[in-house]
């Protein structure tokens, strides 16, 4: 049977997650909505 305080006490974070979220986090990225209201921003400036 596996111990889980144990495990957990050997457990180290993999270091390219850290890169992932880093470079994740430090960037601006558009999410649907975003990409929405600037769709919507471009109708509305040519009518």
């Amino acid at each position: 049977m596996l111990d889980f305080e144990e495990e957990l006490k050997k457990f180290r974070p993999s270091p390219e997650i850290d890169q992932v979220e880093d470079t994740v986090y430090n960037n601006n990225l558009s999410d649907v909505s975003d990409l929405m209201d600037e769709m919507l921003k471009g109708i509305k400036e040519h009518q």
